[in-house]
């Protein structure tokens, strides 16, 4: 049985001055294989990660393990606390406005530094001096001048702080009202087959301030500079940001099949010893960014969502009918809305009351098998 320890590292403080602390999870491996990073909660209203997060640990608690994992729920105390009657708010920082998964650091100069002598150093080398210099970099940042990180900051460089220790780093999510699918670094959809996940978003080598990027982007981009000169550098990390379904809600009978499908995607990658988890056959849907189409409400209204998540639908089918009760007497009160694309619908807004350009529906278009 492995020991799961358990520590509370400060990430700020809250107005009477106490500490902010958030709980970090971890268990040893014998020190032969990958290490790992999870966590959760980041968004206020995202919570089924925390229930996937307790069926991990009951699972990890009986296994080998070669390598050491780190799993932290709760990754943003005030974003969970966010609430406005009974709906949790927290995805941003109420005092900013910034989105709370959009404050992670990244340092180009670091990446372009370590290309320009890469000469000198051997893969190995490479990839341990490169590591430190990621952590110590966050931790400078830290430990600078306390007036220059905002509370959201804050969280999210000691976050990343712990995240850069890894080798695999998964920040689980939920949409609003969404299907299951997972952000893969194009790099890595080989990989992304391990997971029991049916619709796959691959993301291109670009830092837009979120977990994901922050760990895997440095890397990728030092790899691509190696390849300029020539060499051949293996990217050593993967990040995923796993989109577990809708928000607002916890399911512990699906928590055990989330953590049973990450569970598949570590054994394939070699963190457990003899560990009878494997990647379910099904058909797994791709597609890349640039063809991920967000559909604004065209009007204003009550919205009827008829698109199924996870449907494919034909271009021109009927995806929502509005209702607008105020023009009844003036003017048809029920329209039909259609996207005029092929699709995969993943995710919806989660009111039935929108106003014009609200973000309705988001769709997988041009999609491929993976």
């Amino acid at each position: 049985m492995n020991k799961i320890e358990q520590q509370n590292i400060q990430v700020g403080e809250i107005a009477n001055g106490l500490p902010l602390t958030i709980p970090v999870y971890r268990l040893k491996g014998d020190g032969s294989g990958k290490n790992v990073y999870i966590q959760a909660n980041m968004h206020g209203a995202e919570v089924q990660g925390n229930a996937v997060i307790y069926q991990l640990l009951e699972q990890l608690k009986g296994l080998g393990l070669r390598g050491d994992i780190t799993l932290v729920p709760y990754a943003n105390p005030i974003g969970c606390n966010q609430k406005s009657g009974e709906f949790t708010l927290g995805r941003f920082d109420p005092i900013t406005g910034v989105n709370w998964n959009r404050m992670y650091h990244y340092n180009a100069e670091l990446v372009n530094r370590f290309a320009e002598r890469s000469h000198t150093l051997s893969d190995e080398q490479l990839t341990t001096e490169f590591k430190a210099a990621l952590i110590d970099d966050i931790e400078q940042k830290l430990t600078g001048p306390q007036h220059s990180l905002s509370t959201g900051k804050r969280i999210a460089l000691n976050l990343q702080r712990l995240a850069h220790e890894a080798d695999i780093v998964l920040d689980l999510h939920t949409g609003p009202i969404s299907a299951k699918h997972l952000y893969c670094a194009e790099y890595a959809r080989e990989s992304a087959k391990h997971f029991n996940i049916e619709h796959v978003l691959l993301i291109p080598n670009e830092f837009d301030g979120a977990m994901d990027e922050a760990s895997f982007c440095p890397w990728w981009q030092l790899h691509t500079q190696l390849q300029q000169q020539g060499r051949a550098y293996d990217i050593p990390v993967e990040a995923y940001t796993v989109e577990l379904g809708s928000q607002e809600r916890i399911n512990l009978t699906d928590a055990l099949d989330d953590a049973q499908s990450i569970l598949s995607y570590l054994n394939y990658q070699g963190v457990f010893i003899d560990a009878p988890y494997f990647a379910k056959t099904m058909q797994r849907h791709a597609c890349m960014l640039k063809d991920y189409v967000t559909y604004y409400a065209p009007m204003g209204g009550m919205i009827e969502y008829t698109a199924g998540l996870g449907e494919h639908i034909k271009a021109g089918d009927a995806i929502a009918k509005v209702l607008r009760m105020e023009r009844y007497l003036s003017e048809e009160p029920l329209h039909t809305l259609h996207f005029e694309q092929d699709a995969i619908a993943i995710l919806h807004f989660a009111s039935a009351s929108v106003n014009q350009g609200t973000e309705l529906y988001k769709f997988f278009t041009n999609t491929f098998d993976l």
